[in-house]
């Protein structure tokens, strides 16, 4: 496998490496996200090298094919990887790291019982999030996101996607956004901002819920397109949150605004979410822990992700997890992300996610690295950017502490990471 072109002169270098996981596959990539056995396709180069010039990869593949194309000088960097693996930096397309305070006496009282929607009508859940980011100042909030990035960077994200939905009010939706951005230009990490202000109905509205909807439309929407404050909308489409046509209606007003979509589905229960998802063309269907046979047949026609969520069945302590293994083999591409929020997924790390996708969804460790790489820069619009190692791509990758990849999720709860270059830079 040959990726390079003739003669590059390069600021970085990354030689000896043992297992390179380019996760590139030509005919693959030209085919559109990954799907069935092309899923479990890593690209893999025993003794490879990759080199960097600014923040994109000129050269990638057989070491030897790699130094014979390029040129160094005394500014060239070189890294010895010493035999470890090397992978594309993780992208995790789903987190709601921006919030207050932690609710880790929801967690105690799911362990008593309680169930997320008992807790909900209780005035937990999402509304206990929602008063307590209020009475938060900007400043205060970016300084928590600050910590909470640092958290998922050091842990090998590269790139992350971040929601709104604490807010659920204009000021506060906008507040959310804004802290996103500046948040994650201070940690280094390259971000997509969704809002959600369509997560829940705040307590003001619950009257009025018709009026809500329609400042979501009307309001929201309009002026996040125009200020240029996210690059995507989503909806919590579930019987006791938005309903699909509620739901419906606000995805197809962002998308006439040019905010592309994706939808939290079918996570409760079988409510067509998934359908509605591909019918609409959107980037992803997140947590499809209950999807039924006809979301599956939709996703597997379309070129809507399926996001799964994981981490949250595991901290909820759910009973089961979404059907990973009938929709990987029905078709569907599927990709992996953290849900990293305050309630039912308080889990930044995308290493641990790999590890419970493989042991409670029965996903290969290749399956999940490309759930956890390629397909995840699907999920958010940026193939072309990230998610695999090939030249013209940005140098967000990772040196392992390991010498093979299956050991990222073998080594459950275990950071592998032993060195994060991101754009081409080593980060600490």
């Amino acid at each position: 496998m040959r990726e390079t072109p003739s003669s590059h002169s390069v600021d970085l270098v990354i030689d000896h490496i043992g297992q390179l996981c380019t996760l590139s596959h030509e005919p693959l990539d030209a085919a559109g996200p990954r799907r069935r056995e092309g899923l479990a396709e890593l690209g893999l180069v025993c003794e490879g090298a990759v080199a960097v010039a600014g923040d994109r990869i000129v050269a990638c593949g057989p070491r030897d094919d790699v130094l014979s194309c390029i040129e160094t000088g005394a500014h060239t960097r070189e890294i010895n990887a010493h035999g470890a693996c090397v992978t594309p930096g993780w992208v995790d397309p789903h987190t709601h790291a921006v919030y207050g305070r932690t609710r880790q006496d929801e967690y105690e009282r799911r362990l008593r019982g309680e169930t997320y929607l008992e807790i909900a009508a209780a005035g937990g859940g999402i509304h206990a999030s929602v008063r307590d980011l209020r009475d938060r100042s900007s400043d205060e909030l970016e300084q928590l996101t600050i910590k909470r990035l640092g958290e998922l960077a050091a842990l090998g994200t590269t790139t992350v996607e971040i929601k709104s939905g604490y807010g659920l009010s204009f000021e506060d939706e906008v507040k959310m956004l804004r802290v996103a951005a500046t948040a994650a230009e201070a940690v280094g990490l390259r971000c997509v901002r969704t809002c959600l202000a369509a997560h829940e109905i705040p307590q003001e509205y619950r009257d009025r819920r018709a009026e809500y909807v329609a400042l979501v439309i009307d309001t929201i929407l309009p002026a996040v397109a125009a200020g240029g404050l996210a690059d995507r909308l989503d909806v919590f489409c579930e019987p006791s949150v938005f309903d699909l046509a509620e739901s419906e209606a606000i995805l197809r007003r962002g998308q006439e605004l040019g905010l592309r979509a994706c939808i939290h589905a079918d996570e409760l229960e079988p409510f067509g979410g998934a359908a509605l998802a591909a019918r609409l063309g959107a980037d992803s269907a997140d947590h499809l822990i209950e999807i039924d046979g006809a979301g599956i047949r939709a996703l597997a026609g379309s070129n809507t992700l399926a996001v799964l969520l994981p981490a949250t069945v595991f901290s909820l302590g759910l009973d089961h997890y979404a059907p990973a293994r009938a929709m990987i083999e029905a078709g569907c591409a599927v990709a992996l992300a953290t849900d990293y929020n305050p309630g039912s997924s308080p889990v930044p790390s995308m290493p641990l996610v790999q590890s419970i996708a493989c042991t409670q969804m029965k996903m290969s460790p290749a399956e999940a690295l490309v759930g956890c790489t390629l397909n995840a820069a699907w999920a958010l619009g940026l193939q072309s950017e990230v998610g695999s190692l090939k030249p013209g791509k940005r140098a967000d990758l990772l040196i392992l502490d390991a010498d093979d990849y299956r050991l990222v999720p073998y080594h459950a709860g275990r950071n592998p990471i032993s060195r994060i270059i991101r754009g081409g830079v080593e980060r600490s």
